[in-house]
């Protein structure tokens, strides 16, 4: 893996670290198979997970990931990542917002497939590991590490209830 500033460009498949705000290391490759199994960080989930549904590339707060990662220890059960990194153009094209923390690479949909987990266990779960930006919508829940605390729902009050 190549260490590069963040406004480094990279070239060809390589894959490349970078230490953007603040020297938050932050992983990145034009496509995920870039990534060398020795470089990955994650216990719990594989650079495929994390990468934008859209071209395959990948970019991951290496912060982030292990927040995520910590929650899936805490909970002890698998967890589902429904979207996690987005290239500009998917993003676009699920109609994500145009600042998307997902765009970042600290931003992570996820639910519990066929694993009933309480609410209150997994936002509190969630905000143990560190997750700042959290918000619940149908089926998933929202978590990024956004510098200042966040909390919504989408859909109202039926959402909060499928959480229960």
């Amino acid at each position: 893996m190549v260490l590069r500033s963040r406004a480094s460009a990279v070239t060809g498949r390589e894959a490349l670290a970078a230490a953007p705000h603040g020297g938050a290391a932050v992983i990145a490759a034009r496509h995920w198979r870039d990534v060398r199994p020795g470089d990955w960080p994650l216990a719990h989930f594989s650079p495929g997970e994390m990468a934008s549904r859209g071209d395959g590339s990948l970019r991951l707060a290496v912060a982030a990931g292990e927040r995520l990662d910590s929650l899936r220890r805490r909970l002890g059960k698998p967890l589902i990542v429904h979207s996690a990194y987005r290239d500009p153009a998917h993003n676009a094209r699920v109609g994500g917002a145009p600042l998307s923390r997902h765009k970042a690479g600290d931003a992570f949909d996820i639910r519990a497939e066929g694993i009933r987990i309480p609410r209150k266990e997994l936002l509190a779960a969630a905000v143990e590991c560190g997750f700042t930006g959290l918000g619940l919508y149908r089926g998933f829940l929202h978590m990024d590490c956004r510098p200042q605390k966040a909390r919504w729902t989408h859909g109202g009050r039926r959402v909060l209830e499928l959480w229960t």
